[in-house]
Parts: C-alpha cells; sequence; structure tokens
C-alpha cells in the first residue's frame, strides 16, 4: 500500500521539496509514498481568484475563506477516499511520536496547510478536521509543518530506513530522549569516548544508554521526564480493576 500525501496549499512547489531528497526520496521514486498537492487556489469562483478576506471584526492580517477551503477539501477528500483530514495550525494539538506512528500505519493524509492569519474557524465546524500543531511556534505557512509531518511519517515506512529496529530507541519512542553518540577517533580534542562503550559488554551498554537517557531528558525535557514518571507508576488497567474489585 503506498502512503498517500496531498498537501491543500497555496504554493504547490513546495512539495515534495526537501522530502525528494535522500530516504524520502528515494522512497518517492520506489513508490513507496506518493505526493499529490492540491493548489487552494483552483477552487476560488472569482476573477481574482480570490482565497482571503479581511477579518470579520477587524484586525490586522487576511484570513483564508471557509467556501473556498471547503471547495478544495471536499475536491481532495472525494478524490482520496478514507485519507484522514488534518490541518497545520498553531491552535492545533501537539503532534507526538504516537500519532505519527499511527498516521504512517494508514494510508496517508489530507494535510490542509494555512496562511496569513489562518482559516475562517468554521470550516472546523463545517469539516471533520484534526488540528495539528508541530510547536510552540509561529511559522510563515503550514506548508513546513506539512513537510515536517510527512517527513515524521516517511521514514517509519516498511524499508525506508532498512533495519525494522532503526528507530526504536530514538528520541520521543519510548517517552525519552536518545542516549548520547560517539564514533572514531576514541580521543578527540583530549575528549574519549565513555570506556563503557568501548567494554564489548552489551548489557552494560544498555544500562548506561538507558541511564543518559533518563539523566538528559531529566534535565534538558523535564516535562517529558514528568508525564514518563506517571506514565511509569500508573498501574495497568487489570491493576486498577483488581484493586477496585477489592475495594468492593
Amino acid at each position: 500500500m503506498t502512503f498517500a500525501a496531498v498537501p491543500l496549499t497555496l504554493y504547490p512547489d513546495m512539495f515534495p521539496g526537501p522530502l525528494g531528497h535522500s530516504m524520502a526520496g528515494r522512497a518517492l521514486e520506489a513508490g513507496v509514498w506518493s505526493c499529490a498537492p492540491v493548489q487552494i487556489r483552483d477552487f476560488a469562483t472569482d476573477r481574482h481568484r480570490t482565497v482571503d478576506d479581511t477579518p470579520a471584526g477587524g484586525g490586522a492580517g487576511m484570513v483564508l475563506k471557509a467556501d473556498v477551503l471547503a471547495a478544495a477539501i471536499d475536491h481532495a477528500v472525494a478524490a482520496n477516499p478514507g485519507l484522514p483530514l488534518l490541518a497545520m495550525t498553531p491552535r492545533g494539538a501537539p503532534v507526538t511520536q504516537r500519532r505519527i506512528r499511527d498516521l504512517s500505519a494508514g494510508p496517508g493524509a489530507i494535510i490542509l496547510c494555512g496562511r496569513f492569519e489562518g482559516f475562517d474557524e468554521r470550516i472546523f465546524e463545517g469539516r471533520p478536521i484534526e488540528q495539528l500543531s508541530m510547536g510552540d511556534i509561529i511559522l510563515s505557512g503550514g506548508e513546513m509543518g506539512a513537510l515536517l509531518l510527512l517527513d515524521a511519517c516517511i521514514r517509519l515506512l516498511p524499508g525506508v530506513m532498512g533495519a525494522a529496529s532503526s528507530g526504536d530507541d530514538e528520541s520521543f519512542e519510548n517517552g525519552l530522549l536518545e542516549y548520547p553518540h560517539y564514533t572514531r577517533p576514541v580521543t578527540w580534542e583530549g575528549r574519549t569516548i565513555p570506556e563503557v562503550l568501548r567494554s564489548g559488554d552489551h548489557a552494560k551498554i544498555a544500562a548506561w544508554r538507558k541511564h543518559q537517557a533518563e539523566v538528559d531528558t531529566r534535565l534538558r525535557r523535564p516535562d517529558l521526564w514528568e508525564r514518563h514518571e506517571g506514565a511509569r507508576d500508573r498501574p495497568a488497567s487489570g491493576a486498577r480493576r483488581k484493586e477496585k474489585d477489592t475495594r468492593t
């Protein structure tokens, strides 16, 4: 099954962009995934092909029109039945690696890319769109967010990374940041690779990597560490049921 990427954008030439290179590019050529951007402006009905208007109530900037967006979305959905409908917006839910894995296991995605001040809010009331954010930052448009989202999904598609386990230990996969890496030369500018990594003792190496991942996460991303600790301390559903039954 080919993973279908359908960006809805005012700048279709931005796709596949950097995803046409390296692993993602080779996978695109091999047909592992496809990219079919849709030009939102094609669905404007006036002679000027207008896609935006001033915000109701006043204010700076312009807002993408609900009627034009709906026409573009309906076209994409009809042409790609079964694909989830996403929108890149700073008002969306932060993307997690778990959501990336869910998306990469599916048929692809239709991704609405915003511009200007964003979308007429009624588009989210009129269409089943999942709003996603790539972080607490403001970009010039949703295209860069869509590229990030697609890159994260494509690298998980079967055969793209080579070994099936290539991404298992990476940051966020297990709720932690990834452990630090080293390579030759053994000594560089007086700094030496930790002795345990040169010991050949795989059990000790695994324990060191786990410890380093925990230490780095606790120091650099206390928010991740707190969630990780909370998940680790939470009892399994069966245990919760047993505890409830005992109390009753």
